[in-house]
């Protein structure tokens, strides 16, 4: 038998799916589990009468790829991936790639970046996204590490990704653990966006009383908008539309309201604030999953902490889209869609990644989880002005923000006279406050600091750095 074209080391779920697309679209493959059983069992099921070789072993593995090999390893992040290089790395040769398609850390991509070029193998820390769907049909990929690495695996990931009006879902994104760093900014604006949808879920619930086929018609009628069309948009019109097939009842209302995470939001969080990049939409997203884990307390609290009774207020209503609570929803996607990429582009200047936010906007278009019709405008945006500062003052995004502004600060106050949470609504009304606000009450706050801690401060009528003996 021949040579295979790629190997792939994790028979998964994403794993399983990506070897397909790739065979799908003319690459022979081999595949490597740790449990050969799982291997035999994809070979005689979806893997049968395709050009998909298995493997017993990892000498058996590279024996059957051809040179140079290309090698994508789909495993758990963090100590598998580096057990996994250690184990594979003595069979391996020069200019043989490792490719890792799992949601890494970006810092442990750059180790093993420099680790592995210093070896004279290739290595891609490669974001995925697009879930299991995504990874068979087309996801949206974001490859990094050396340029060269890249042009050996450019060929397959083309073919393999989602395609959009103009071009494949992937591009080089830059040096070292950027095409991580990005996939870990794409995960935080995705906190964003289901935060923020779930939290216009609850208000049509609790405040408009409306059932979940009537949600879902709300939804049906956003997602047919420029502003919100979107996968997420769509899927959660499914979810709410969905009945259980027990009792005919809202299936969404028999879950328990505990969400996962998996990391990547924290991690875009902690990079935030290590940059000084503000995501505070991003954020609350993040705080809302916390906040949800903490069930046993908050049923406890319940019962102690009595706050406002619900109250109606106008959310619109179904003829005109429910107009004030798509005002919060739209402005406070493109508010997580704006942090995110303020983050990437101060994380691109601090580490040397030259980003290309275009372009990031382009491969976002198809295929991942955050694809969306307002990902076109994001690319226009920064088309026009490659240096612009933040989205929401390009010219077609501040006028969103101008006419929407007060539906969302009516939202906001409404779900607070009514005592329901709202934290991303919430943040971004301050974000965008404190945005367009020329002069912040930190002056009183360095005031402070230099009262206490002589910490100088500098004045708004003289150059230069001042210190005052405040206290006696």
């Amino acid at each position: 038998m021949s040579k295979a074209h790629f190997g792939l080391i994790g028979l998964g779920v994403m794993g399983e799916n990506l070897v397909l697309n790739a065979e799908r679209n003319g690459f022979s493959s081999v595949v490597y589990n740790r449990t050969y059983a799982k291997t035999e069992e994809f070979l005689k099921g979806l893997g049968s009468d395709k050009a998909i070789q298995g493997a017993k072993d990892l000498q058996d593995f590279v024996d059957k790829l051809e040179r140079p090999r290309r090698i994508l390893m789909m495993i758990k992040a963090g100590s598998a991936i580096d057990a996994v290089i250690e184990q594979i790395s003595p069979y391996l040769q020069e200019g043989d790639l490792l490719i890792d398609g799992g949601n890494s850390e970006f810092r442990d991509t750059e180790r093993r970046v420099a680790e592995l070029e210093s070896k004279s193998f290739g290595y891609i820390g490669m974001g995925v996204s697009g879930g299991a769907k995504g990874a068979l049909e087309g996801p949206s990929m974001m490859p990094g590490g050396t340029k060269t690495s890249y042009e050996a695996i450019e060929s397959l990931v083309c073919k393999m990704a989602a395609q959009v009006e103009d071009g494949p879902c992937v591009t080089y994104i830059g040096p070292g653990g950027s095409g991580h760093f990005v996939k870990t900014v794409h995960n935080g604006i995705e906190y964003g966006i289901e935060q923020i949808l779930a939290e216009a879920y609850d208000l049509m619930k609790r405040v408009g009383g409306m059932t979940g086929t009537q949600m879902a018609d709300v939804l049906a009628q956003w997602n047919a908008t420029e502003e919100l069309s979107s996968y997420l948009v769509e899927i959660t019109e499914v979810c709410l539309r969905t009945k259980d097939p027990d009792d005919g009842s809202d299936l969404v209302e028999k879950i328990m309201d505990q969400a996962g995470q998996k990391g990547t939001g924290l991690w875009t969080v902690v990079s935030a604030l290590e940059l000084g990049a503000s995501v505070p939409t991003i954020y609350a997203s993040l705080n809302g999953r916390v906040m949800s884990s903490m069930k046993p307390q908050r049923i406890t609290a319940e019962q102690i902490l009595h706050g406002s009774a619900i109250k109606p207020f106008d959310l619109g209503s179904s003829a005109d889209g429910m107009a004030p609570l798509m005002d919060a929803v739209v402005l406070s996607c493109m508010a997580s869609y704006a942090q995110g990429m303020e983050l990437l582009r101060i994380a691109s200047a601090e580490y040397n990644y030259n980003l290309h936010l275009p372009s990031i906007a382009q491969i976002w278009k198809g295929g991942c989880i955050i694809r969306s019709r307002l990902l076109k405008r994001i690319q226009d945006a920064f088309n026009a002005d490659p240096q612009l500062s933040n989205l929401l003052i390009d010219p077609w995004f501040a006028e969103q923000v101008n006419r929407r502004l007060p539906g969302l600060a009516k939202v906001v106050a409404g779900a607070a006279e009514a005592g329901i949470p709202v934290p991303c609504f919430s943040s971004t009304l301050d974000y965008i406050n404190s945005y367009r606000t020329a002069r912040l009450p930190q002056n009183l706050v360095q005031a402070m600091r230099d009262c206490f801690g002589s910490h100088t401060y500098q004045r708004v009528d003289k150059e230069g750095t001042f210190h005052t003996e405040w206290l006696d």
